[in-house]
């Protein structure tokens, strides 16, 4: 059998251990542990928990004004929340992924969601600016889990040529928070109190909770866990627990490649355009067309999502055909980078211009027009978005292998950092340089993505060769 091996990854293995790791994973025992009933319920269980975490992040941002408001604040100091938050979520989202490889997968759901319910709970009752940023760090730390460990427990479950249509089914979930979340949140706010919607962020929450002790039992493969090993070589008893200390950042090693750099740089400035817009859209579009009901700003948030939703399906179509294209013209040789090539002509035009157009009209098009104008660009964002930043993570899976998990982890949690980090400044550049102004950079920063997509197709194969990242202990 021949292998096929990454030089990013620097997988120095044996013909026999990749043999040895492929025959397992056509073993049909390990995925018969559980009936086609038992899945459907825990493809039911984790989508429910996915959907979670975009409710919590995208809901607050309608409220925004509301809670300035209520606490004496201004929308800048109130925004820093969803900064936070963000960053919470990115360094946990990779603890809880670590541990649940070591603990299993049941545990660290039972760990994580009752984090989501004192942290909903905390921001409902909280009476200041820095208590209501101190529980929605713990909020979004408890939701964390929700992605990363979720795609483990399906990928436990399921076979190969199975996953592709169960991570589809989960991933799309998850994104009906970002058509629906905000759309809530201004409904909670506007026909009652922006505390009503952490209430049911606790209330789902602890749905989530109650469903995974009820329905989800350990989808680990037998003797996976690094606790079961402990088990194996004598040095804990059987049932017993011991706590271990991991280290969840030694994945960060992986962005010695400049692969990796370089489509990290791509999907952020492409989902900066995102946030770039949602953001601060209570204000271009609530205060800008007098539109004082946070419902309706809500509603205005659906337009995006559902870009979204309809470009994720689309934009796999697209990279799949855009990888047997190009396999065909090569003669039958394949070159990861290919896939990448279905992402570039969204990030050179939907995205830079859906931006760039919202800026123009928000600030120079008034009445009905303009709302609906700004509707249409938010749609094309969604789209584009999704068209571009969807090859990027086929493609980590593409070379990752057996490290796929942590080449995605480690390139959503610094992107989400990147992303955090720059929307606390979102506000003050409009108050400062004007919508138009801020949203022309953004577009500035996708195209700049997109020059970064574009040197991974044309040197990426070649780039591949120049690092040898080895273990992520390295």
């Amino acid at each position: 059998m021949t292998t096929e091996e990454s030089p990013l990854l620097g997988h120095n293995v044996s013909a026999e251990a990749d043999e040895a790791a492929y025959e397992e994973e056509l073993q049909d025992d390990v995925y018969k542990r559980f009936t086609t009933k038992q899945k459907r319920m825990i493809v039911a269980v984790v989508s429910w928990t996915a959907l979670i975490p975009l409710f919590v992040s995208e809901s607050f941002v309608p409220t925004v004004p509301a809670v300035a408001k209520e606490f004496d604040s201004t929308g800048e100091i109130i925004n820093l929340a969803v900064t936070f938050s963000m960053a919470s979520a990115a360094i946990t989202s990779m603890i809880w992924a670590t541990y649940s490889g070591f603990y299993g997968r049941r545990p660290i759901y039972l760990a994580c969601l009752p984090c989501l319910c004192i942290g909903s709970l905390g921001v409902a009752w909280c009476n200041s600016v820095p208590s209501l940023m101190l529980w929605r760090v713990l909020q979004a730390a408890g939701t964390s889990s929700g992605i990363s460990v979720g795609a483990g427990v399906l990928g436990d479950i399921y076979k190969i040529e199975e996953r592709g249509t169960a991570i589809g089914l989960f991933m799309g979930a998850s994104l009906l928070g970002a058509a629906f979340a905000p759309l809530a949140g201004g409904i909670a706010t506007h026909y009652s109190s922006w505390r009503d919607m952490q209430y049911g962020l606790f209330l789902a929450g602890a749905i989530a909770l109650l469903l995974t002790y009820a329905y989800l039992p350990e989808t680990s493969h037998p003797g996976a866990r690094g606790i079961d090993k402990l088990y194996e070589h004598g040095d804990l008893e059987p049932g017993r627990f011991k706590w271990v200390w991991l280290n969840p950042f030694r994945s960060l090693a992986l962005l010695k490649s400049p692969n990796l750099v370089l489509i990290t740089l791509a999907s952020t400035a492409g989902l900066m355009t995102d946030f770039t817009l949602l953001i601060p859209l209570p204000y271009t579009i609530g205060k800008r067309y007098n539109i004082e009901n946070e419902a309706l700003v809500g509603a205005c948030f659906v337009a995006l999502g559902v870009g979204n939703i309809l470009g994720a399906p689309l934009a796999g179509r697209l990279s799949d055909k855009t990888v047997v294209r190009w396999r065909k013209r090569r003669g039958g040789e394949w070159v990861p980078e290919d896939r990448l090539r279905a992402g570039l002509p969204a990030l050179a035009t939907l995205v830079p211009l859906s931006v760039l157009l919202f800026g123009f009209t928000a600030q120079y098009v008034d009445g009905r027009l303009g709302i609906a104008l700004c509707l249409a660009w938010l749609f094309m964002n969604g789209i584009g978005v999704d068209l571009s930043l969807s090859p990027v993570n086929t493609y980590l899976v593409d070379i990752g292998r057996s490290r796929s998990a942590e080449l995605m982890a480690v390139q959503k949690a610094t992107r989400t950092l990147v992303v955090g980090t720059a929307t606390s400044g979102i506000l003050p550049l409009i108050n400062h340089l004007g919508v138009s102004v801020t949203d022309a950079l953004a577009a500035v920063i996708a195209l700049l993505g997109f020059c970064c997509l574009w040197v991974t197709v044309r040197y990426g194969q070649r780039m591949r060769t120049w690092v040898d990242v080895g273990s992520a202990e390295n």
